[in-house]
């Protein structure tokens, strides 16, 4: 296992700087994901680790060495594209042997590698067939076993799961986990689905516009999003103008038009100053309804339009001239429309602040 250090990275391209002095550390054995809206940056950092782009400054370490110019070939990394690029007229075998075939290993130890990595990605009994004969998962399968074939230092994986259905998209999550873990490989995924890097990745960073925005595990950047920017992009949730009136050891009293609320800051140590206009980041999930005043933050108001999903509910919660998403489990006020009087409570653990 090696770990990847990125220091100080920028990649132009003519007049357009797609990163800009990126600083980031992949641990050893981690699977990372690169996340962010189309455009941000994340395709060109995946592809300078793979040495397809050469950065105008900055380094690339791979352990302790640098392989900032180095070309992909030498870098020993195993790359899976969003369209799978499985040559037509070869076999499953033939397309997984390609890489061990470049390097001029002897046939019976391509055989051997070949037959070992299909078996590891569950495809070995579809060695003969060409890729036309097999589903999209399969296919995707085969482009995850030739990547793995050449032992490589660390797999870098483009979108990988894009052009599968809902359904083999959830498999191959999980399949995909299962071989980075088993394989010990030190692991780099683009993608922009929130919901697979949710539950795939040890960590993640959320890029935007060729900016490393925030590093954290999945549980980190959905609970505490340091910017508004993360929280609209991970999840859905509320957003709540208001005013910082105290603060102390990382705790926040905010006024709001719907009345004050106490929360924590998203991003510890860049505190914003009292008097200071911030907005709270409130998800969904975290209210919880009720008929009576719940102790610490409540809100009170009316249930406007609600969908009922059966195991859930999701109301427009109006409470002046404010309105709330909220998310009911169990759902048991989804038949009480233009109801008033009702409370919307919440934790300060579930109220984020956020200074920008």
């Amino acid at each position: 296992m090696i770990s990847i250090r990125i220091q100080n990275l920028t990649k132009r391209f003519g007049a357009v700087t797609a990163l800009h002095q990126l600083d980031l550390v992949v641990g050893p054995g981690e699977l990372f994901f690169l996340l962010g809206p189309s455009g941000c940056g994340k395709t060109t950092l995946l592809r300078c680790l793979a040495g397809f782009y050469i950065p105008e400054e900055g380094t690339i370490h791979f352990g302790d060495e640098d392989v900032t110019k180095l070309a992909p070939y030498k870098r020993n990394t195993g790359m899976m594209f969003q369209s799978y690029a499985l040559w037509p007229h070869m076999t499953v075998a033939e397309n997984v042997a390609f890489g061990l075939e470049e390097r001029k290993l002897p046939k019976a130890e391509i055989r051997t590698k070949v037959g070992e990595a299909l078996e590891s990605v569950h495809m070995g009994s579809y060695a003969e067939r060409r890729p036309n004969q097999l589903s999209g998962g399969q296919q995707q399968r085969v482009a995850l076993a030739r990547a793995l074939v050449i032992r490589p230092r660390c797999l870098l994986l483009d979108e990988p799961l894009s052009n599968l259905d809902a359904r083999l998209r959830l498999e191959m999550r999980m399949e995909i986990r299962r071989v980075s873990k088993e394989f010990k490989l030190t692991t780099v995924y683009v993608t922009h689905d929130q919901k697979e890097a949710l539950s795939v990745s040890d960590r993640m960073a959320v890029l935007d516009g060729g900016r490393i925005l925030q590093v954290g595990t999945p549980q980190e950047i959905y609970r505490r999003p340091a910017r508004r920017t993360v929280a609209e992009f991970i999840g859905e949730t509320n957003f709540i103008p208001g005013t910082l009136t105290s603060s102390s050891a990382g705790r926040a009293r905010v006024a709001t038009p719907i009345g004050e609320f106490e929360g924590v800051f998203g991003s510890i140590g860049a505190e914003p100053a009292v008097g200071s206009k911030v907005t709270l980041s409130v998800r969904p999930e975290c209210w919880t309804m009720s008929d009576a005043r719940p102790a610490g933050n409540a809100v009170t108001g009316r249930i406007g339009k609600s969908v009922y999903l059966g195991e859930n509910a999701q109301y427009d919660f109006v409470s002046g001239g404010t309105t709330l998403k909220v998310l009911e489990l169990n759902p048991r006020f989804v038949d009480r429309p233009d109801a008033g009087g009702v409370f919307a409570g919440v934790r300060p653990e579930d109220v984020v602040v956020l200074g920008d």
